[in-house]
Formats: C-alpha cells, sequence, structure tokens
C-alpha cells in the first residue's frame, strides 16, 4: 500500500478544495448579514411578541376562587382580561383553560375570538383563519395549538393566537420572513432555523480554522531563499586612504 506522504502539495490540493466549500459558505456568511443589515429593523422587530394587549380590569364583583369547578388539581390561577372580559385562566397537569371571572362559565377559544384578538393589533381587514395543531416556523418560539389569523395588508401578515389560552403570541409580516430566511443562511440552521450549535456549523468553523491555519503553512512554504536575497545584499565598504 502506497504511503500518504504529507507534502505541500498534498495540502496544496486538499485547501484547494476546502477552500472553495469554506468560501462559498463565506459568501452566504456575508450575503445573508449584508441582507439582514439592510431590512427595516422597525418591520423585522416590530412584528415580534413583545405587543400588549391588556386592559384595566372592570369593578365589580368576581366568581368566587373557591366556586371553581375542580375535576383536577389546579397548578396556577391568574386572574386577566381579554379584551375588557376578565377571565380567569387555569392551569391543570392536563393543560390550560379558561373561565369567564365574572360568571364562571367555561370559554371557549373560538375562530371568532381569536379573530377579535388578533384584530387588536392589526386594523387590516381579516383574510383567512386556520387553526394549526402545533406551532409552525413563524410561531416555533412557541407550544401548543394556535389560531393563525391572516391579515390583507401590505405586509400580509399572520397573527398567532393560542388555542388554549387565548393569548396573542406573535404576529409576522414579509419583511420577518425574509430576514427569517436569511437567518437561516446565515446560522446554516436549514430545519428549526434558530440554533448556533449543531454539527454543521461547527464542521464548518472548525474547516475554516484549518484552512487558516494551512494556508499560512503554504504561504511560508512558497518562498526561497531567492526570495530574500535582497535582505542580504550589503554595500560595499568604501577603502580610504590616509596621507603618507
Amino acid at each position: 500500500m502506497k504511503r500518504i506522504r504529507l507534502t505541500p502539495l498534498l495540502f496544496r490540493r486538499i485547501h484547494k478544495w476546502v477552500g472553495l466549500i469554506i468560501g462559498l459558505q463565506f459568501l452566504l456568511w456575508a450575503l445573508s448579514g449584508s441582507v439582514m443589515a439592510l431590512l427595516d429593523k422597525d418591520k423585522v422587530g416590530g412584528h415580534g411578541g413583545g405587543m400588549s394587549h391588556s386592559h384595566p380590569l372592570p369593578p365589580g364583583e368576581y366568581f368566587s376562587v373557591a366556586a371553581l369547578p375542580r375535576g383536577e388539581p389546579v397548578e396556577g390561577l391568574v386572574l386577566r382580561d381579554i379584551g375588557a372580559r376578565p377571565v380567569y385562566e387555569m392551569h391543570t397537569p392536563k393543560g390550560a383553560r379558561l373561565v369567564d371571572a365574572t360568571t364562571g362559565e367555561h370559554i371557549r377559544v373560538d375562530q371568532q375570538l381569536a379573530r377579535d384578538i388578533a384584530s387588536m393589533m392589526n386594523d387590516a381587514p381579516v383574510r383567512e383563519v386556520s387553526v394549526l395543531a402545533k406551532a409552525n416556523l413563524e410561531a416555533r418560539d412557541f407550544e401548543g395549538a394556535m389560531w393563525r389569523v391572516d391579515f390583507a395588508d401590505a405586509e400580509n401578515s399572520s397573527a398567532y393566537v393560542s388555542l388554549d389560552t387565548a393569548r396573542f403570541l406573535v404576529m409576522r409580516g414579509d419583511t420577518w420572513r425574509t430576514w427569517d430566511f436569511f437567518w437561516m443562511l446565515h446560522n446554516m440552521d436549514y430545519v428549526n432555523r434558530k440554533s448556533f450549535n449543531h454539527p454543521l456549523i461547527i464542521a464548518i468553523g472548525f474547516g475554516a480554522l484549518w484552512l487558516s491555519g494551512t494556508g499560512f503553512y503554504l504561504l511560508f512554504k512558497s518562498f526561497s531563499r531567492a526570495d530574500f536575497r535582497w535582505l542580504r545584499r550589503r554595500r560595499k565598504p568604501v577603502v580610504t586612504r590616509s596621507a603618507a
């Protein structure tokens, strides 16, 4: 079996092909970073989940917490509003459910309620309402079933409302979708689009490190003594004769 010799020629050949692969990814990093920097940050960040539609709770008597149904253990209870309607948000081992805080009646988060909540965030006409059994890529930071409410506006905005708690989750538009596509190219997470620690980007990172190291090695190997001949040149000494 012929033994592989670690010669500069071998390193040069490997360096060439690894450089081609890494170079293409460097171009994608530069392109995606430039596009994300050029997009309007307000249109990108303005569709995040930091929006709020809370209202002051109306005064009056509320349904007694002690009288709420106790079919299962309650792990948490929150008094909040849906619009101007006070509700109890109950958390149990089986999930969350809503109860009217004035009557004690169970609240079903139906399509109309989802439309009303989403419309608090966007004045545009509602184009379509659909239910999702689980989060899609646009709402990947949230869990559970949810309503998707699409609006007929310039951004083609989509609002997401929790099917269990009727909480507004997030709103996405075309600018965010463009940003998210280039974000995927930038962090190389083509499935979940949110991890910087997956094997592909780690391999590319070590590949870039190897490329830099072999690049320095080949740089020094490409020089010869003749290239430094000018450093060895010395001006001939001037001989002076003293007068007798």
